[in-house]
């Protein structure tokens, strides 16, 4: 038996205390403010999975269709605020399939409808507008917006203090 404790849940970690341990190491990231809370979780974290979206959600749609299995979907769109790339369907078909969170680039619509869901979502801004359907864009690609690179597989963490990233898991 282990003398160490239990790691805590992931979606249990503070940013702010994350930042504590881990500013300035190689492997933690933070990003820039702007983001807001529109999910009905405010605290969420997991494994990072990406989607570079110009203004089009089938890709979206798509990765959360998948089994998310606790993941983050990280999705760039550009930082438009011309149409929404996640909505209450879109937020709900995360819930059901196990994703911690999704934090867009962007904008979002249906916003009451999207707090309602037992999923995190951060975004720029709400629109009204939703996306083209054009299957345009990337997969589980690098991205970056607010000043952080977004890896796939990288860990994403999540609180109403902001948004950080690290190369392995934190405790």
């Amino acid at each position: 038996m282990s003398d160490s404790p239990d790691p805590a849940p992931a979606s249990a970690l503070k940013t702010a205390d994350l930042c504590d341990a881990h500013a300035g190491t190689a492997h933690f990231q933070i990003a820039d403010s702007g983001f807001v809370d529109y999910g009905g979780r405010r605290d969420f974290a997991g494994p990072i999975s990406t989607v570079r979206a110009p203004e089009d959600n089938s890709l979206v749609r798509k990765a959360l269709e998948e089994p998310g299995r606790g993941r983050v979907l990280v999705v760039d769109g550009g930082g438009s605020r011309r149409c929404a790339l996640v909505g209450d369907q879109l937020a709900a078909l995360a819930q059901k399939n196990g994703w911690a969170g999704v934090v867009v680039n962007g904008c979002i619509r249906d916003a009451e409808e999207v707090g309602r869901t037992a999923v995190g979502v951060k975004a720029l801004g709400t629109h009204p507008l939703k996306s083209g359907k054009r299957n345009e864009g990337q997969r589980d690609v690098e991205v970056r917006f607010a000043g952080v690179t977004f890896l796939p597989g990288h860990h994403l963490y999540a609180d109403a203090d902001g948004i950080v990233t690290s190369a392995k898991p934190l405790r």
